[in-house]
């Protein structure tokens, strides 16, 4: 890359612009030095449409698709930044390589196991290109801390992760709708806490798992052979162990919260769900307001998470060896296609146990 490219910023196509992928595209168009929203995509007049009304400041050069192919036929375009249904992730990142470009997509890397290892081994064949799961949390200042401290031996050897993701109930019931293609709540929450655990812990592999649920509130999860609330528990070799819970039910707030216990002490990672750190005192006692939904709670990891792709991108591009490690590295051990398998993989046999409510052997 010549040095007037690299000095450049990188131009990103965002693909697809619900609820997530337009906080992405704000990031991206204002707060990530060093890149450019150059195009977003989505099939969508209405999302289109937001993007006519809020994005037109960042120049009139950012382009507007209707159709994935046409953002990636576009030569300008440097990186997409795919915040697609889960169903269309492991074929539009594949033909995103083919395309030239860099990629990050947002979890999972597919729903089904064969298809996450079609990808990884399809981007073995473009080693020069960025490929990155948007597993945010690994981004997050307090669990980037906590993996630090683990990594230092601050809690001796680690053996057991704890971990959840419990999201402020809906009424509306939009989990219900979105169940035929979410993949069941381990593959669509959990698989977040299936990352942290084997993160955490050193990557081990995992060898059995066992999970159960309840449907609390919304019956019409039933038919799709869901459940509202889930527990499991995941073996891994060594002797490591990992337990999740899952909720779409809190009546608080969203409450994700990890714990890694080892053999000289323990670390918690947000046990109190605070939005803030200002306490209530009244007639009803002493509390704390929430974080109200997963954003708010991540906001911060999901910029830092932008900024560590762009800054590895670039390292990429210029050649710099070693650069992009360091600099996905420094910023959180953003999550590899492996990583991503590999969570698929757990995720996937959680749900077949919660079907036959037998155990699992991987």
């Amino acid at each position: 890359m010549q040095a007037n490219e690299r000095a450049r910023p990188l131009r990103v196509g965002v693909a697809g612009l619900g609820r997530l992928g337009r906080r992405h595209a704000l990031n991206l168009a204002f707060r990530v030095p060093g890149a450019t929203l150059a195009a977003v995509c989505s099939p969508l007049e209405d999302d289109l449409a937001w993007a006519r009304d809020v994005l037109p400041e960042i120049g009139c050069d950012m382009r507007l698709y209707r159709d994935y192919a046409e953002l990636l036929a576009d030569t300008s375009v440097d990186a997409v930044w795919l915040v697609t249904p889960s169903a269309l992730h492991a074929q539009q990142i594949v033909d995103a390589l083919r395309a030239g470009k860099h990629v990050f997509c947002e979890k999972p890397l597919s729903l089904d196991v064969a298809e996450c290892e079609r990808v990884v081994e399809e981007a073995r064949r473009f080693p020069g290109q960025q490929v990155t799961i948007g597993f945010m949390r690994r981004f997050d200042p307090s669990y980037h801390d906590a993996f630090s401290k683990v990594r230092a031996g601050a809690i001796g050897r680690p053996f057991l992760v704890r971990s959840q993701t419990c999201d402020l109930n809906d009424p509306d019931g939009f989990f219900v709708r979105f169940a035929p293609t979410s993949g069941g709540i381990f593959l669509d929450c959990t698989v977040h806490d299936i990352d942290v655990a084997r993160w955490l812990l050193g990557k081990p592999r995992a060898t059995r798992v066992f999970a159960a649920g309840a449907v609390a509130l919304h019956e019409g999860l039933r038919q799709f052979g869901d459940v509202d609330n889930g527990v499991a528990i995941c073996e891994f070799e060594g002797g490591k162990l990992a337990m999740f819970y899952a909720s779409r039910t809190m009546a608080h707030g969203n409450d994700t919260s990890s714990e890694v216990i080892g053999t000289a002490g323990a670390l918690a990672i947000g046990h109190v769900p605070r939005a803030n750190r200002v306490e209530i005192y009244d007639a009803q006692g002493v509390r704390s307001v929430c974080t109200p939904t997963f954003f708010d709670r991540f906001e911060e990891a999901f910029l830092i998470e932008a900024q560590a792709f762009v800054a590895a991108v670039r390292a990429r591009d210029g050649g710099e060896a070693g650069a992009a490690e360091d600099a996905a590295a420094g910023a959180g051990q953003g999550a590899t296609l492996e990583d991503a398998l590999e969570a698929t993989r757990i995720g996937f046999a959680l749900r077949e146990s919660l079907r036959t409510g037998q155990a699992v052997t991987l």
